[in-house]
């Protein structure tokens, strides 16, 4: 297989390239060059932005090509107009964003969407995904195109600082706010397991959309953290806490404290209780939370000797 990565050089498009190119794929990225590429793929440069940014891709064919793009839906939509001869399938990195709000617990694939347009500028995320979406569909037909419609991505290289700040706070020991009920169920993927479906999904040919998340309860908080304490080896505390007593006082569920929303409530529907019958018939496979969690510390201690000694 050849694999274009429109990205592919940081978080969940460079663990896509990295399990292409473990498989044995020929790889090619194409960046902007801010971080560096993956060893062992082929490198093109341009700012999708900019006139004439996308001049790199003028030649060249692919089997495949996955699109990670989070901001305004004509810069998906040139691309994929320019790649829509020259490659086999498009996969487009979407959110369950893209679902109209209030998104409620249970939803599969097939409920009402958000408002979007495929040549449109930047607006706001679920307007942007959604337009990508269409205008991806648009571009390469719908049985060309793959939508991933990720939830709460976690895992090495975590570029949103959720699992980190949960791990720093931690390390640092003494008493920890944990945000209860313990048994608060959670929905994430890990990036790696996120990069392995696609990849298999490109393979076989698999288009539409598809809710790209664990089941619900894959992990709870109490386990979520307590593999927290054990991957730092901390001597920390968790004191449960109720949810009515951490809005009493002023903080913020999800921004705050980064992952929980309190069950029951419509943030906690929106993100955590996803129907993901639709992925999880087609071959998705979670790791243990433990791995996900110690993986994450491991990439974290070896960025800093500050962090090392944490």
């Amino acid at each position: 297989m050849r694999l274009l990565l429109l990205g592919g050089t940081d978080f969940g498009g460079r663990a896509i390239a990295e399990a292409a190119r473990d498989r044995g794929w020929e790889v090619t990225v194409f960046h902007r060059g801010e971080h560096p590429p993956p060893p062992g793929v082929a490198v093109l440069h341009g700012d999708r932005t900019a006139p004439d940014g996308l001049a790199a891709l003028a030649a060249g064919e692919w089997d495949a090509a996955v699109d990670t793009w989070t901001s305004a839906p004509r810069v998906v939509r040139d691309a994929a107009r320019l790649l829509a001869g020259r490659v086999g399938r498009y996969a487009f990195v979407s959110s369950r964003s893209v679902y109209a709000w209030p998104i409620p617990a249970g939803l599969d694939e097939d409920g009402p969407l958000a408002d979007g347009d495929p040549d449109a500028e930047a607006t706001d995320y679920a307007a942007d995904k959604r337009g990508s979406e269409l205008a991806a569909v648009r571009e390469f037909g719908a049985e060309r195109t793959l939508l991933l419609r990720a939830g709460l991505i976690l895992g090495p290289r975590e570029n949103s600082g959720r699992l980190p700040w949960w791990l720093e706070r931690v390390s640092r020991g003494g008493p920890v706010l944990a945000p209860g009920p313990r048994d608060t169920p959670l929905q994430y993927v890990d990036a790696r397991d996120l990069a392995a479906w696609t990849l298999d999904a490109l393979k076989t040919g698999l288009h539409g959309a598809f809710n790209v998340v664990s089941p619900t309860g894959h992990t709870t908080m109490g386990e979520l953290l307590d593999a927290c304490v054990d991957a730092t080896g901390s001597d920390a505390k968790l004191v449960w806490t109720d949810p009515a007593a951490i809005e009493a006082a002023g903080v913020a569920a999800w921004s705050d404290l980064p992952i929980w929303c309190p069950p029951g409530g419509e943030l906690h529907d929106a993100l955590h209780r996803g129907d993901v019958s639709r992925v999880l018939a087609a071959g998705l496979r979670c790791r243990p939370v433990a791995e996900t969690v110690g993986d994450t510390w491991a990439w974290l201690r070896s960025l800093s000797p500050a962090s090392e000694s944490a």
